[in-house]
């Protein structure tokens, strides 16, 4: 794809599965997969992956380490998708396309950069002194 930029589907809400049939389940997992397939294909997306629960967060304080993501948060990250597109609203458009979304997966999307934001606001101050 030609002037395109790529930006991160967070994906939360994972736990959709739960409650449905064996049959729904597997129903969604192949329409899914062959989402996933057809955006590689057409160039829309460029990999995943899914995330297993638990972890730990790390904090600045004395380097505390706790437990976490914490089970019972609905908002926990479950898995990332980087999709290819001309500017956030097609990336939007790709992600409504995505079949989990219409079973409550939720999904944030964030543009990914070279340039860390930190960087370039050290540069702007730099640049100001």
């Amino acid at each position: 794809m030609k002037d395109t930029k790529e930006y991160l589907m967070i994906l939360r809400n994972t736990d959709w599965d739960e409650g449905l049939a064996v049959e729904e389940i597997a129903r969604v997992v192949d329409e899914y997969t062959r989402w996933f397939d057809r955006m590689l294909t057409e160039g829309k997306i460029t990999g995943g992956r899914p995330l297993l629960s638990g972890g730990r967060v790390v904090g600045k304080e004395g380097g505390m380490i706790s437990d976490g993501p914490f089970i019972e948060s609905k908002e926990a990250i479950g898995g990332y998708i980087v999709v290819r597109a001309g500017d956030f609203d097609e990336a939007v458009e790709i992600v409504r396309t995505f079949p989990p979304v219409r079973l409550g997966v939720r999904v944030e999307i964030r543009e990914l950069t070279h340039v860390c934001p930190i960087s370039q606001r050290l540069e702007k101050r730099l640049a100001e002194a």
